[in-house]
């Protein structure tokens, strides 16, 4: 483990996805967390912690023990 910018790499951590406990390890924030699961930015919308992160803060936003995070997805259709 090592700090980098106040952050600690390469500890385990467990967050809330969409309501399911799940353990990450080296994500530092939430675009890192989008990324890590092969989705695009673009067609979501994120609440971290109850409040709705805008897009160009997505990066600016760090990760922390027992936080909360809902990734929307909108899908059109007929």
């Amino acid at each position: 483990m090592f700090w980098h910018k106040g952050f600690l790499f390469g500890e385990t951590m467990i967050i809330t996805v969409n309501g399911k406990c799940e353990k990450v390890e080296n994500v530092l924030n939430l675009a890192q967390l989008i990324s890590s699961k092969g989705l695009c930015v673009n067609d979501l919308v994120v609440e971290h912690n109850k409040k709705i992160v805008p897009k160009h803060k997505l990066q600016e936003v760090p990760l922390c023990e027992n936080d909360t995070i809902e990734i929307v997805s909108f899908v059109g259709g007929g």
